[in-house]
Parts: structure tokens; sequence; C-alpha cells
């Protein structure tokens, strides 16, 4: 399978996924003529442009990669972990990657984007008979203003409660400024323990922009989130403007009756995402996720079970 990983590394490293460039011509549009915030946008579209005819990085960071892979109970994790490990050195070695697996310690790179958890593989056993794989690429830019806030925070008079929620994410946002390679896509997660939180707000970028959350309250959340922070005014890169987010997508969990937390997962606008279902070693990509972790998928009105 290893010539397949190899393209879906390559293809979301160099072609950013249609509903998000959708999304940044929208946001364009929203700028005045002019302004430093439209022509930051046009020329993110016109790097899109470029990245894509000539299978070239869309931006110098290509990232965290972090993948989810679901099986079948005959396919090994480890043959799959074996061919995601080769895929990964080729795809650095053919610059679809850039050398970003340093050892935090001795400071070292490995050279070729493998190491200790690196690239980080979360796997899951299906019934179905393919193997489907989805792949992010997260900067380190967008991951450094990543952020998690505990309610009730008086701080900002947030409590346990979906306002207190809508608190907590205005802040998180407004704190990361223009630092995260804006306009972003913010994925958040609610409740859980710490760790699970921010897996599972990671988890939500890679649902399509123009989904609708099938939970009612949730999906007004969203909506009412994105009118906001829109008027923030923080702006393409920190430059001012009306956008500052291309999407707010939530996710909720249960929790223990003492902790509450709140997780941003902020992604550039470089949300680069792609997935390939592979049967009898035949490959269909898409920029469709599976979207694993309990979330139930718009339309299906199912459950996806965790494995």
């Amino acid at each position: 399978m290893k010539k397949h990983f190899l393209e879906l590394i390559r293809r979301a490293a160099t072609d950013l996924p249609e509903d998000v460039t959708r999304a940044i011509e929208r946001g364009r549009d929203a700028e005045a003529c002019g302004s430093t915030a439209r022509s930051a946008l046009d020329d993110v579209l016109r790097n899109c442009e470029v990245a894509r005819a000539s299978s070239r990085p869309l931006c110098q960071d290509t990232g965290t990669n972090i993948w989810y892979v679901y099986r079948p109970a005959d396919v090994r994790e480890r043959e799959l972990t074996r061919d995601i490990l080769a895929a990964t050195r080729e795809a650095t070695r053919r610059s679809y990657l850039r050398p970003n697996a340093v050892d935090s310690i001795t400071q070292v790179n490995s050279g070729d984007n493998t190491g200790i958890r690196a690239p980080v593989v979360h796997f899951h056993e299906w019934s179905r008979k393919t193997v489907h794989a989805d792949l992010l690429l997260k900067g380190g830019g967008c991951e450094n203003v990543a952020a998690q806030l505990s309610l009730p925070d008086g701080s900002i008079k947030a409590g346990r409660d979906v306002e207190g929620v809508r608190k907590a994410i205005i802040e998180m946002v407004f704190r990361a400024q223009g630092r995260g390679c804006g306009p972003g896509i913010i994925g958040v997660g609610v409740g859980g323990d710490r760790a699970t939180s921010m897996v599972v707000a990671k988890e939500q970028l890679f649902r399509l922009l123009e989904d609708r959350n099938p939970d009612e309250t949730l999906a007004k959340l969203e909506e009412r989130l994105f009118a906001e922070m829109n008027t923030l005014g923080i702006g393409p890169m920190g430059f001012g403007g009306a956008t500052t987010v291309l999407g707010v997508k939530i996710a909720k969990l249960h929790r223990l009756p003492a902790s509450f937390f709140v997780s941003v997962a902020y992604m550039c606008w470089a949300c680069r995402r792609a997935s390939v279902t592979i049967s009898c070693d035949r490959a269909t990509f898409s920029q469709k996720a599976q979207l694993a972790a309990g979330y139930v998928v718009p339309g299906e009105g199912k459950r996806r079970p965790r494995a």
C-alpha cells in the first residue's frame, strides 16, 4: 500500500481541498477592495494554484503528519505502519514533505519525518473489507496557538454551560490573534479528559466546512461563533478585516462531574487533508474523511462506532 500512501501525502501537501478553497474565496470577496486583507487572500489563492499545478507543498512548513487508518481485522497494523513509514520517507525524499521530525532532547532531526510517535497514526478496526486512511498535515504555527480552558473560568465569566463554552472559544481564538496563519479553522472538543478533549478537537478538522452538525445545539453554536468571530477584526494573517475564521466545528464528550474542559485545535488556512480508500490494491482518493470519533455523519443519521 506504500504507493497509495505516498500519493495520499502528495495530494494532502500540494492540493488544498475544494471546500477550503471556496471558503477562502468567500472570505476574499468579503474584504474591501484594495485592502491588505483582500490582497493577502488573493496571494493565498494564487499560491494554491501554483502548488496544485506543480505538485509543490502549499506551505514551507509541511507540518505534523496525523493519520487515521481504518482496517479490516485481517490487515495487520504493523504492516500498515511499515508502509506509512516507507511512504513518509519517500515523500520527504521527493520534497512533498520538509524534514520536520526533531528529537526533543538531542535536537537532532531524523531527516525523513519519522521518529518517536512520528508520524502520528491512529488505528481503528472496522467490519468493511477495505482499508481507509485520512491524513491531516498540521503546521507548527497553528499548533502553537491551540489552547484549552477549564470551566468555570471567572476571568472571562464563563460557566459550565453552552454560553460558557461560547465565551471560552472566543477567548482562545482572540488570544491567537494573527499568529496561527489565519484565517483559521476552529476545531473544538467539549468535555472528556484533557488529552481526549484535544484529540477530538483535532478530529473536527477533518469535517467538510460546509457540513452541518447533526446535534442541533452544536450546529447553532457553530453558526453563531462563525459570525461572531468574524467581527473580531483580526482578519487574514492578523492584518485586520472581515475574515478571521473559515469555519467552526464542535464535538462534545461525556466528562467527569469534577472536570469541564474546552479544547481548541486551531488550523491555519492551509487545511491540508486528504483521504484514500484501498480495495484489492485499487485506490480511490477523496476529500471526505471517515470521522471516527463516535461522530454522527451528516445526512446518514447513524453513529460511527469507535474501535
